[in-house]
């Protein structure tokens, strides 16, 4: 016996975090909302977001933050919707955080409470939430059909929130682009965001490992810096500096590493010549660098022995090095590390303010699924919320299903 179709005004696929805001948006404003998820519970990134605390917005989140194949693109999503309304909803629901770093806003307690609330909202507005349904073929005729793993179901509108190919363990995969492509929309090649890059000792110029080796640094790549800490792991190196810059990163490209921001290396390096000549370089260094770092740089690029017998000339090209050692790492972690999806969806077939399709009236993109992506610190999530709500408020303005 075959199951009737199920008819609705939107069908949202994908329970992230811009699926749920665009659902509870669109139902609070008395649209019909089925929001679908192939998992079996929703909001599987966000719940391990922070450490388990979710870093949810930012306060600094502005458009020279994103990146796009059109920058401009991201502007209106994010000035109609603010992290300042994000952080009102939250307050609202009496959800206590705090700032950590550089903006970036924390839950005090876990990340369940902001899952919590974006289904209070959902509940708010009779959104039909369905987790386990794997969407097994999708039609447009007189508006959207899909089949199920668990029946079929028609709408108008069809917004894709199944986010990239970033954390495949989690489930992702590259759902949205394909449904996309099936459509006429064009996809920017994607590419693994804010992941660690790869490089072994002989490619850093050191002669071993310095695992877990964590120090303040300055990134820079392709026109980009950033100041945070870089981690040097088995791989190669991580961090936040180093997840940031990975963003603007290509297959060949030298990052430069200033290793010691708030210091005149050569006249540091001068200046204790100067009062500790009897000293090692490796126990100079070790005054503004992690210990195992100094060493190791030491023994790599200064000759064994008192720094008095060490020549200016070959104090001021090791101060050089500190200031800007070259890097080319051999490549990136790749998607199962990577925090995000660069790449996507083309910004060039949507609207930036209501994220529908030109020429597919009724299908919509939004959240990590489309061309913008977020520095490291909480973007990426409000992007979710921005995108997700300019959808949940266009689609909310569609015909009602009879």
């Amino acid at each position: 016996m075959t199951t009737a179709t199920q008819a609705f005004d939107v069908v949202i696929v994908g329970a992230g975090a811009a699926g749920l805001m665009c659902a509870l948006t669109a139902g609070q404003r008395g649209r019909k909302v089925l929001l679908l998820d192939h998992a079996d519970k929703v909001g599987a990134k966000i719940l391990i977001s922070g450490g388990g605390r979710c870093n949810f917005t930012n306060l600094h989140s502005t458009p020279d933050r994103f990146l796009s194949g059109n920058t401009d693109f991201c502007r209106s999503a994010l000035r109609r919707y603010t992290q300042t309304d994000f952080i009102a909803l939250v307050e609202r629901h009496g959800i206590p955080f705090h700032e950590k770093t550089l903006g970036q806003l924390f839950c005090d307690g876990s990340a369940r409470a902001i899952v919590a609330m974006l289904l209070a909202e959902c509940a708010k507005g009779h959104v039909d939430v369905r987790v386990g349904h794997t969407v097994t073929d999708i039609s447009r005729a007189d508006g959207f059909r899909l089949q199920t793993s668990h029946g079929s179901f028609s709408a108008p509108a069809l917004v894709l929130a199944s986010g990239g190919l970033s954390i495949p363990k989690m489930g992702a995969t590259g759902f949205a682009h394909e449904v996309a492509r099936r459509f006429g929309l064009r996809v920017t090649e994607p590419l693994p965001g804010l992941v660690p890059l790869t490089a072994t000792p002989q490619t850093l110029g050191l002669a071993q490992l310095l695992a877990g080796v964590s120090t303040d640094a300055i990134a820079s790549c392709a026109g980009a810096s950033f100041r945070e800490n870089i981690l040097f792991t088995h791989r190669g190196l991580s961090g936040p500096a180093i997840l940031q810059i990975s963003s603007y990163w290509r297959q060949g490209d030298t990052i430069l590493l200033d290793l010691v921001p708030q210091q005149d290396a050569n006249a540091f390096l001068l200046e204790r010549k100067q009062t500790r000549p009897k000293a090692e370089a490796k126990t100079v260094l070790a005054d503004i660098l992690p210990a195992r770092l100094a060493h190791a740089l030491a023994e790599a690029c200064l000759p064994a022995g008192p720094i008095a017998n060490i020549p200016d000339r070959v104090f001021a090209a090791f101060a050089t090095r500190l200031k800007r050692w070259e890097v080319c790492p051999t490549g990136s972690e790749g998607w199962p590390k990577a925090e995000v999806t660069l790449g996507g969806i083309d910004t060039r077939d949507l609207s930036s303010k209501t994220m529908e399709a030109r020429d597919v009236p009724g299908l919509y993109a939004i959240g990590e699924a489309v061309d913008v992506t977020g520095w490291l610190g909480g973007y990426n999530f409000q992007w979710a919320w921005s995108s997700g709500w300019c959808a949940g408020q266009a689609v909310s303005e569609r015909q009602v299903v009879s």
